[in-house]
């Protein structure tokens, strides 16, 4: 804590630095011919006398605007709103005499031949926007999404890849943190994608991509996606609805109710969602040991087949109050449950050194778990003046509770078929998760485009996970206390951050430095049969990010970016459980309790030109790299995480957005890395590089003013995750909308992995004395069919970037 406390005296030492006179500000309202205010209208500011942009904004859904942080100088105002006549203000100036201008009502005149139920059918978000320091999703503009859930809205969206294990990148970079509305869920692995997957597409506003965070966010995580549910602030009650079937070998359905009220000081809103899945996972694994002489040993063929059902529900209600001018509160609740169940069954044959077969077996798993999760969130926004001087506080509560039921049977054969053996056994693994969080987020301008950044973040999270092993003999279980395990674990966080910036015309600089201060404590507690241990940790971090930005001219079509930062991968819970869990006769899994932290240190050169080109060019290097291991003991695989030595990864990111014509749109990504990973895995060295590619192409027609249609694909070459060679693949996927009811509602259709080439075929590298060959195959092919339909007065409306939680937006970073 002396750490954290040292950072804060800074804070408030380079406070005082800043603190000179306040910039200057220009306020107003906007309303049309008929005295009707008028959200969504774009107000720029332009420099005279050659009409330079400075800075600009978007009227609230009071029709008001307020445009912080400007110079001394003399400006015009410029207006632009769809269907109406643009507006540009005599000249006004602003000096010392005169530090804040608060302008009479603008009234717009609606612009010749265009009326006014004509102007919520014309405006759309494109798919991708792209910013020097993020990429925005717009999920609405993705036809298929209406029939997705929300892990496969990441899988079709650009830059982010999903392994067969659920595991998230981005760009690259594994290990993503994800963000819904700005706030950490605290899951990873399995957790997380089962939630992700409860969540319907329809509920999806846009998805933030965020390569190089600064300081403000956590430090875990190589990189940052924020899922943005939907949310208006258009008064009255406005809301959308979704329903969507998919089906492949198994159906889906995925279906989605957005409401929202705006009334005066108060604002409501709610994301209902409910998806079921069936679905299907086969496996099929060629296993061979080997002797101290290289010569073959044994064989293992084995063939898993799963098919599993989820069903789930999910509510986030919240309302926001603006109890004064400057100070807005917000309540919001967030319900989950999802309901799993499903059966594994295996079959496998064993070969001696001869190649003979000298023992089959069969064997399966059933059984499912249930999920609650309870999510309690407060927030608080002050601004303490016009110049954007702000405060925003946190607070939020998060309670998950699981509960499941697996019940075994494991069975061997001689080659004559008769039985050698033969076990049945239950899992019972109830879990319970509390987590308390608490931030809070201070901005301070200054004259001469200067603007502070500062706070504080501090996260208590507490598990209670039950592994109890029963044997079943007869119908009757009696437990078996040396196969069982009961992990209790604790985690507490404490963060400060400070964030520096100013803007010199066509440079930008921001400097941070963010302080993480973790302790950690697990215990297994013993019974009968095994004695019980603990362990702690505690790290104290540093973490600096820098970023500068370069537009050589005026207009600012060409933007330049160089990015440093550092960044922390902490293991979760699981990793760090020794529990012993089989899942199957030749599979165990088991986590390790001395696993230390991952770093990674990364620059990146980035160029924009406009919307059309991106590109970017990185270097990784990592340290204590959390590595999958394989160990092999007789026949049977344990997979075990560790820390090896290190790696690096050289990545070239480059996309291209362009219209080839009026009626085609087309959006296209390569990205070539090379990989390196380089230490010793239990007796093995490991030094394996590789070159890696992945290409995606999307296009977008607009057939006629009604129909619109997406074609894209997406290729990954070889990769590789742990001691796993994946061999490359592809997939194409399709989709068709019709708009009806004037632009309201949609029909839309899509078929996804048309060909159903998204087939995993992986081998294993530096295994000891062993090596295996897996070809792994689930319903990816599906045909789907969906129904949207938006309600409510709209007319101008405009959604505007939007916080759900008063601490979640990272505004104007360069």
């Amino acid at each position: 804590m002396k750490t954290i406390s040292s950072f804060l005296t800074i804070l408030l030492f380079v406070g005082r630095l800043y603190a000179q006179t306040a910039p200057h500000a220009i306020s107003g309202t906007v309303k049309d011919a008929g005295n009707e205010v008028l959200p969504g209208v774009t107000v720029r500011v332009l420099q005279m006398p050659d009409s330079v942009f400075v800075k600009g904004a978007i009227t609230d859904p009071s029709g008001r605007f307020q445009i912080n942080a400007l110079e001394s100088g003399t400006f015009l105002l410029d207006l632009s709103s769809l269907g109406q006549k643009r507006f540009i203000s005599l000249p006004m100036t602003l000096d010392s005499a005169h530090s804040s201008i608060v302008l009479p009502v603008i009234v717009l005149l609606p612009a010749k031949n265009i009326e006014l139920k004509e102007v919520t059918v014309k405006a759309k978000k494109p798919l991708i926007e792209q910013e020097i320091d993020r990429t925005i999703v717009n999920v609405e503009s993705m036809i298929s999404s209406a029939t997705s859930n929300t892990m496969e809205v990441l899988e079709k969206t650009p830059g982010i890849s999903v392994n067969a294990n659920g595991e998230i990148s981005l760009n690259g970079k594994s290990g993503v943190l994800v963000l819904i509305d700005g706030k950490s869920t605290y899951m990873s692995g399995a957790d997380l994608a089962a939630y992700l997957k409860s969540l319907p597409g329809g509920l999806l506003d846009k998805i933030e991509l965020i390569d190089n965070p600064s300081a403000k966010y956590d430090a875990g995580g190589n990189a940052v996606i924020d899922i943005r549910l939907k949310k208006n602030r258009i008064g009255g009650l406005t809301g959308s609805f979704s329903a969507g079937l998919s089906q492949g070998k198994y159906a889906r359905t995925n279906n989605a109710l957005n409401l929202n009220y705006n009334y005066k000081k108060w604002n409501a809103f709610a994301n209902l969602g409910y998806g079921f899945e069936k679905n299907y996972s086969e496996d099929v694994f060629d296993r061979r040991f080997y002797t101290e002489s290289g010569g073959l040993a044994s064989r293992v063929d084995l063939t898993n087949e799963q098919v599993y059902r989820n069903n789930g529900v999910n509510a986030n209600v919240g309302i926001d109050f603006a109890a004064t001018p400057k100070t807005t509160l917000g309540l919001i609740l967030n319900l989950n449950r999802t309901k799993r169940n499903g059966n594994f069954d295996y079959d496998s044959r064993n070969y001696d050194a001869s190649n003979q077969l000298a023992v089959t077996g069969s064997g399966g798993t059933s059984g499912g778990d249930t999920r609650n999760n309870t999510g309690l969130n407060f927030n608080l926004l002050h601004k303490f003046n016009t110049a954007g001087r702000e405060l925003a506080v946190d607070a939020n509560y998060l309670h998950y509770v699981n509960n499941g039921n697996q019940f075994l049977r494991n069975v061997a054969f001689e080659p004559s078929g008769e039985m050698i053996r033969r076990e049945d056994f239950i899992y019972r693994i109830p879990a319970d998760f509390n987590i308390y969080t608490a931030k809070a987020d201070y901005v301070h301008p200054f004259a001469k485009k200067r603007k502070i950044e500062a706070g504080f973040k501090s996260s208590l999270i507490n598990t209670d996970n039950v592994f109890n092993y029963y044997n079943l003999e007869n119908g009757r279980e009696s437990i078996n206390n040396t196969q069982s395990n009961h992990f209790k674990y604790k985690e507490n966080i404490n963060a400060a951050y400070l964030n520096a910036q100013k803007n010199w015309g066509k440079m930008g600089v921001q400097l941070g430095l963010r302080v993480e201060n973790t302790n950690v404590e697990g215990v297994q507690l013993g019974n009968e049969a095994i004695a019980g241990t603990t362990f702690r940790k505690q790290y104290t971090g540093l973490f600096p990010s820098a970023f500068v930005s370069f537009k050589p001219d005026k207009k600012g079509d060409n933007t330049f970016g160089l990015m440093l930062v550092r960044r922390i991968s902490r293991p979760n819970y699981q990793l760090l459980n020794p529990f012993l869990f089989q899942r199957d006769q030749y599979t165990y899994s088991s986590g390790n309790p001395d696993l230390n932290p991952q770093y990674q240190n990364r620059a990146e050169l980035k160029y924009q030109r406009k919307q059309w080109l991106n590109m970017g060019l990185s270097y990784n290097k990592f340290s204590s790299t959390i590595f999958p291991t394989t160990q092999t003991i007789d026949t049977i695989f344990i997979n075990r995480p560790d820390n090896i030595g290190g790696g690096f990864m050289a990545l070239l990111n480059t996309t291209v957005s362009a219209s080839i014509t009026k009626w085609w749109y087309t959006n296209t990504t390569l990205r070539l890395s090379r990989v390196g990973l380089k230490g010793k895995v239990l007796t093995e060295e490991l030094d394996f590089k590789s070159n890696i590619a992945r290409f995606e192409l999307n296009n977008y027609f607009t057939l006629s003013k009604t129909m619109t249609a997406e074609l894209g694909g997406y290729y990954a070459s070889r990769d590789f995750t742990g001691q796993t060679v994946t061999s490359g693949m592809y997939r194409a996927n399709a989709s068709v909308q019709k708009k009806i009811w004037n632009g309201k509602a949609s029909i839309r259709l899509s078929v996804e992995d048309i060909f159903h080439s998204w087939v995993y075929h992986n081998r294993s590298i530096s295994l000891i004395r062993s090596e295996y060959f897996q070809t792994n195959r689930t319903d990816t092919r599906r045909v789907g069919a969906a129904f949207t339909y938006r309600f409510g007065k709209e007319t101008f409306a405009r959604k505007r970037r939007h916080n759900n939680n008063a601490s979640d937006e990272e505004k104007e970073r360069l």
